[in-house]
């Protein structure tokens, strides 16, 4: 019983802290609302392998070394995906320290600030409840709470797309309603911009495609040719064309590179990595939007004409057909999705530009009842807000209390006993983290078989720093060794203290390390100390000759 009574304060707590975004003025707590439930718990457990230690890690690289223009991975010229991301996580860990919640910080701000304009969207174009209704769905969502607490594109880039879409809805509606709409299209052209800076022409194409099919579907011709707005295009050129033509000048290829193979090659080919089938991403955005995915099959029920309640004249919005409303979210939803389920190579996040029209259809079923006077509909929507809540916790507890595999032990190691002049060799691997967690400014060895054909036609670590030592040739072979190299380097015996990082079950396929326990070591990574100048295994059995 006093259970009972308890969840019953919670969820008339719960619908009353809802009921108070539709206030006129409620923008403000829905962005502090949303920053501080996505940013509480980033926090708690390490970075992720690979991404977030390899988005991250650039950042920091950018940081330390002081070049804000070209990102590097290793200190090589890393091209894969522009730099806005990188530029705001270094500005974030060089305020908050290197540190996974500064690490992750990007992503709840491109989270928050999702939401919160969503929210103020709705809120003048359809009114104060259904744009809280549909805040308090899209934030507190397993998907989208799951993509604040990674440290990778997909939430900037998911982010900048919606304010793209909402900026060009925002135009065509005043223009509709006769009033002014230079600055909402200032705004789509500069989040368009934000959007290309973040992951290139995704950025620009999909929130095109979107308000495309939008308006052709309306037949607004007129519309579509305002939308090429000429001073927008200008500010987007301003914005985006320098950094592209800084990276040409500097290092020849850029442009074939960026633009030709990372952007329509790796859409069409079918050599990377996670393929899946073209309905792959339809069960992964309902499971990963439960609970309040259950209700979309009431959206299919037949429906009546919603009653739009009285609003206040001091309160007044600008208040669009419904229909046009739906047509852009419908717009919005199938666009983002047939895009990426056409590549065979599917990430889940990619998606996550979906949410914002998926929460809007779902706030729409609760809106149905409501205006049925279904009884519980206000309590049901708390319920749905408080299971989705307890799920996105309990996965942050699995994360908590189920490490995923971190080097940030052995990092900690290094940091601690490694001198100046010591050199760092990773083996078959790029342990993406250990630079960021170690402050390790100085390069880092990798060490494979780079004149392997497969090397090329990959999609890993080795495809990434093969490609990056392409614009730095010097600077990759200092970095980039063969076995060989490492064993004749480390049969000088004028060699530097080195510092070896290898997978455990591997380790006994290099001479050097065989029957030489590790420094430090995790459940499957060691850490081996080679002092300076001294012998190693199999010298013999190889030429006694040093890397320059």
């Amino acid at each position: 019983m006093k259970l009972s009574v308890f969840g019953s304060r919670l969820v008339d707590a719960g619908e009353s802290a809802w009921q108070r975004l539709q206030g006129r003025r409620a923008w403000p707590w829905v962005a502090l609302f949303t920053f501080l439930w996505l940013a509480a718990t980033t926090w708690m457990y390490p970075l992720l392998l690979p991404d977030e230690g390899r988005y991250v890690g650039v950042a920091w690289h950018m940081l330390a070394s002081g070049d804000f223009l070209t990102p590097r991975l290793d200190g090589l010229p890393f091209f894969h995906k522009p730099p806005l991301f990188y530029w705001l996580t270094a500005a974030s860990l060089s305020v908050f320290g290197d540190n996974a919640w500064a690490g992750r910080l990007c992503s709840v701000l491109a989270a928050t600030a999702l939401v919160t304009v969503f929210y103020v969207f709705l809120r003048r174009y359809v009114g104060g409840r259904a744009a809280g209704r549909t805040a308090l769905i899209l934030a507190v969502q397993p998907f989208l709470f799951g993509g604040a607490h990674y440290a990778n594109l997909d939430m900037l880039v998911a982010a900048l797309m919606g304010l793209t879409v909402m900026a060009g809805a925002d135009a065509v509606f005043r223009r509709e309603q006769l009033r002014p709409d230079a600055w909402a299209l200032t705004a789509m052209y500069a989040a368009a911009a934000a959007g290309f800076l973040a992951k290139g022409l995704i950025g620009v194409v999909l929130p095109g495609g979107v308000l495309f099919f939008w308006l052709l579907g309306r037949r607004r011709y007129r519309a579509l040719g305002r939308l090429l707005w000429w001073p927008g295009m200008l500010l987007f050129l301003a914005l985006t064309l320098p950094w592209m033509v800084v990276m040409q000048v500097r290092h020849s290829g850029f442009f074939d590179y960026y633009i030709v193979h990372q952007h329509f090659q790796r859409f069409l080919e079918t050599g990377f990595n996670n393929p899946h089938p073209f309905w792959f991403y339809v069960p992964v955005v309902l499971g990963l939007t439960l609970p309040w995915s259950i209700q979309l099959w009431r959206w299919f029920q037949p429906r009546g004409p919603l009653q739009t309640a009285f609003v206040p004249p001091a309160h007044r919005i600008e208040q669009v057909d419904r229909r046009v409303l739906r047509g852009l979210m419908l717009s919005w939803l199938a666009v983002v999705l047939v895009f990426f389920s056409i590549p065979a190579s599917k990430l889940v996040g990619y998606v996550i530009a979906v949410l914002p029209p998926l929460a809007w259809f779902i706030q729409e079923t609760f809106e149905q009842r409501e205006e049925s006077n279904a009884p519980g509909a206000g309590r049901s929507l708390v319920r749905h807000a408080l299971v989705a809540a307890g799920l996105c916790l309990l996965a942050v507890a699995v994360l908590v209390w189920f490490p995923q595999r971190s080097n940030k032990p052995l990092a900690r190691v290094l940091a601690a006993d490694a001198a100046p002049g010591d050199r760092l060799v990773m083996l078959d691997q790029y342990a993406y983290d250990v630079p960021l967690y170690a402050g390790w400014r100085g390069p880092v060895v990798a060490v494979a078989h780079w004149d392997d054909p497969e090397v090329m036609r990959g999609d890993n670590w080795r495809r990434e720093l093969a490609d990056a030592a392409g614009f730095a040739p010097e600077l990759g072979a200092d970095r980039l060794w063969s076995p060989e190299r490492l064993q004749a380097y480390l049969c000088d015996p004028g060699h530097a203290t080195a510092w070896l990082l290898a997978w455990l079950d591997e380790a006994e396929r290099y001479p050097a390390l065989a029957d030489r326990a590790p420094a430090a070591q995790t459940a499957k990574m060691g850490l081996w100390r080679i002092p300076a100048a001294e012998t190693v295994n199999g010298c013999g059995e190889t030429p006694n000759s040093a890397p320059e």
